[in-house]
This record gives C-alpha cells, sequence and structure tokens, in this order.
C-alpha cells in the first residue's frame, strides 16, 4: 500500500479542543447530529417505509427498554425508575404494536432481521415474563431465525442465574454488562445502582448459562477516578477474560446530573479530569489488554477473536443497513432515512394507539450526506479499505473527502493510503471529535444537540 500525499493547506483549519471536559456531546452516533432531524421531514420517513429495500440491504432491530433501577449521574438516554408493572406491561404492548406496524411496510418486504439489540435503560430490568413476552411478540412478525446476533444490554444488579439461562432460552447470543469499573466508591459516586460483587455473581452465572459472548463496557474518567483505580479496574476485567470490551471515555450531556449541579455551581468546566488523560486511560488500557490478548478493533473497543466477536448491531448501524427501532426516544434508519421516536413514556404510548406509528423526527440524507455518514461512522473502526466506498459512491473517499484528509493528515491524525484510510494512534484515541471534519459545514456546530 503506497501513501498518497496531499497538498499542503496552509489556510485550513486546525482540529483543536479544549483539555478541560466542558458540557456536551463528543460520541458521534449518527449523521447528521441529532439537532437536524426535524418533525417536518417525518413524512419522508412514511415514504422510506413504503418504497421497497435498496438492494443488497441488510436489515435490523433495535428495541430500547427505558426502566432502570436507579439514574446514573451521567447518563442522558430516555429512562424511567418510577415504572410499576401495569406500566411496563403497556409499554412492552405498544411496543410490540409498533413493531407489527413495521413489519407489514413495504420496505420491509418479507425480510428478516440479521441482527436484534435490545438497549436501554436497563433492558435486563424485565422480568423472565416481561422479556418473554416482548420477544415472543416480536418473533411473531419478524422472527429472528436468521439473525447473526441478538444482544441484550444488562445491568449486574438485575441478573441473577434464573432469569440469565431464561434470557439465553428466549434466543440471546450476547450479553453486554454494563459493569463501567471495579472501584465501589467510584460507582456510588457516579449514581450506579450496582456493586463489584454484583459483577462479579453476574458474570459467573452468565458464562454458566453458556452464552456465546459476553462484552464487558467500561467508562475511563468517572467521577473520583484516578490512575490507580483506572489501572486495577483494567486489571480485574483482564482476570474476569469477556470476549469483548467496549471503553467510554467520559462526557457530560447536557441533560445529566453532573449538568445540573454544574449549573447549580455557576461551573462552566466538568468536575472530572480533562480530555487528554482520559485518552492516556485508554490508551494504556488499549496497551494492557493487548499484552493478554486481545486485539484492539476499534477507538472503543477490543476483542479476543477478531474472526468471531464482530459487533454485528454496531457494524450494521453504520455500514448503511436498515435498522427498524422501536420504542420511547429510539433512533433508526431506513431506506436512506433517519428517524426518531417521541421522547416521552406516555406520548409514546398514546402515538402508537392514536396513529401506530409515533416517529417525532427525522432526515432524509442526500447521497452526499449518505456517502458522509457510513464514512464517517465506519472509520471509527481505526481504519476502511476505500474501493467499496468508491463502488458505492462512485467516486474514492480520497477524492470526496479530500479538503477533510488534508487537515487531518497535516495534525498527525490520519494516514491516507492508496487503498486505505486510517487513524494514527494520536487520532484513534479522539476519532470522535476528528469525525466533524468530514461533515458538512453546517452540520458541525450541531455536534451537542
Amino acid at each position: 500500500m503506497t501513501e498518497i500525499s496531499l497538498p499542503v493547506v496552509d489556510s485550513a483549519p486546525r482540529m483543536t479542543q479544549d483539555r478541560k471536559t466542558t458540557v456536551g456531546n463528543y460520541f458521534v452516533a449518527n449523521y447528521p447530529p441529532f439537532g437536524f432531524w426535524k418533525p417536518d421531514q417525518v413524512p419522508a420517513f412514511d415514504r422510506a417505509l413504503a418504497t421497497p429495500p435498496r438492494a443488497d440491504t441488510r436489515m435490523g432491530v433495535y428495541a430500547h427498554i427505558p426502566f432502570c433501577r436507579k439514574r446514573c449521574h451521567f447518563c442522558y438516554f430516555r429512562v424511567y425508575t418510577d415504572k410499576n408493572a401495569g406500566q411496563i406491561r403497556r409499554y412492552l404492548d405498544a411496543m410490540l404494536a409498533e413493531h407489527e406496524h413495521y413489519a407489514k411496510q413495504p420496505v420491509i418486504d418479507g425480510r428478516t432481521p440479521k441482527f436484534v439489540y435490545f438497549g436501554g435503560g436497563t433492558p435486563s430490568y424485565l422480568s423472565p415474563d416481561q422479556f418473554g413476552h416482548l420477544a415472543d411478540g416480536m418473533q411473531r412478525h419478524l422472527p429472528w431465525d436468521d439473525a447473526e446476533e441478538i444482544t441484550l444490554e444488562g445491568e449486574p444488579g438485575t441478573l441473577n442465574a434464573k432469569k440469565l439461562r431464561a434470557i439465553r432460552d428466549i434466543g440471546v447470543t450476547r450479553l453486554s454488562l454494563g459493569i463501567e469499573h471495579f472501584d465501589d466508591d467510584i460507582l456510588e459516586l457516579n449514581g450506579r445502582a450496582h456493586r463489584s460483587k454484583e459483577v462479579h455473581r453476574a458474570y459467573e452465572a452468565a458464562r454458566a448459562a453458556d452464552f456465546p459472548e459476553i462484552n464487558v463496557d467500561l467508562i475511563a474518567g468517572m467521577l473520583d477516578e484516578t490512575d490507580e483505580k483506572w489501572d486495577d479496574t483494567i486489571e480485574k476485567t483482564i482476570d474476569l477474560g469477556p470476549d469483548t470490551v467496549t471503553i467510554y471515555q467520559m462526557e457530560v450531556p447536557y441533560n445529566t446530573t453532573i449538568y445540573k449541579w454544574m449549573k447549580e455551581e455557576g461551573r462552566t468546566v466538568a468536575p472530572i479530569v480533562d480530555w487528554e488523560v482520559k485518552r492516556a486511560w485508554v490508551a494504556h488500557a488499549f496497551r494492557r489488554f493487548e499484552e493478554a490478548g486481545y486485539t484492539v478493533t476499534s477507538a472503543t473497543t477490543v476483542v479476543k477473536d477478531p474472526a468471531r466477536n464482530r459487533f454485528v448491531y454496531r457494524n450494521g448501524l453504520f455500514d448503511g443497513s436498515d435498522v427498524v427501532s422501536v420504542g420511547v426516544s429510539a433512533f433508526g434508519h431506513v431506506n436512506g432515512v433517519n428517524y426518531q421516536n417521541e421522547h416521552d413514556f406516555d406520548p409514546y404510548i398514546d402515538a402508537v394507539h392514536e396513529r401506530t406509528r409515533p416517529t417525532y423526527r427525522a432526515y432524509a440524507l442526500s447521497d452526499e450526506e449518505r456517502y458522509i455518514r457510513e464514512l464517517a461512522l465506519q472509520l471509527k473502526s481505526g481504519r476502511v479499505e476505500t474501493a467499496p466506498f468508491t463502488a458505492k459512491f462512485g467516486r474514492s473517499p480520497q477524492e470526496q473527502f479530500r479538503e477533510a484528509f488534508t487537515v487531518l493528515v497535516a495534525d498527525g491524525f490520519l494516514r491516507v493510503e492508496d487503498d486505505a484510510v486510517a487513524f494514527t494512534p494520536a487520532g484513534l484515541m479522539q476519532a470522535d471529535r476528528l469525525l466533524f471534519e468530514l461533515f458538512r459545514p453546517e452540520h458541525r456546530h450541531g455536534r451537542f444537540a
């Protein structure tokens, strides 16, 4: 592979960032940023549902379970800690009605999901009977027989041997444990509901239930984090031996308890370490996992076996697959249109009953925006081969993103070769913020929306 020499652009903006952690979302989960999705584009989503699928496009399902034992202080997702069994059943029935509606649309046209993902919130908050009711109902409309991966997110304190066996029997193949840290004081201070003893109990029971894949989530830079505590968490995770590990860098979005505290105290800087420290901690974690036999496969993930551990849902979200999402505030992507549901519990359920389709806002992407979305999201893996993009979009990434690549190469964050594009080690540690250089100018200011 030959590295391409890009022209020097003296006037190109340099990718700078405050060292301190301030309020805002840095993690890139979609394109364009959610603040640009609008209610007046919902008809575009209706047209996408009524249109047969694009050729050779995979399809998967996401289901949002918004219930938790406790709201974490850094959480910005739509979650509820006050719902009783009757309200939960009412919500699950609304999800099934929404799911049935999508299954009947021309965009599905007999397709079956290649991946299914239960996210939250805390999907493991559901009882075996509740989860069985949801799973059975979903499979009546879209069977999981061809699914390569069925994932459920779990909070250790909600899991026991009986529930884990039931979840496995229902068909879940991948369990993702939201451990975040092993220090009980840090877990308490950051509002987590579980403690380290529950982590070990849940993990051992999950192994006994014979899940093909177990993932562990960690967060670098939580409140009161130190070098020593972070190193201890990494070592304990290695000792645990999960199949995959996902490591996020702590951010403080607007709708979090931490930001509320900041406002009350008149603070503009979050009470956590700066970005350089968080990146150093992630880099240290990657080194230790590699020494333990893992492989770094993205800016946030390490895996034991790259051939087997493939993050099918994440890859589907990133590669332009249709993701049919149900539940309050859930966001999906169908036939080139992004969409998101109603944001609150009762309005979501009422919308399902009134019009079946509870969509709140949407965004129809142009061909150029689809190119940006897929390249930016897939580049989070650290490296992409460029030939598939050239074949799909008719122009090579080296041509399409020449100006952005020039800036990132000049700053030492990116390598551009004749057949691939890859982040440098320094770029990989801050991939999410660098991806904004690929965005259309009008979308760069929406990073915190």
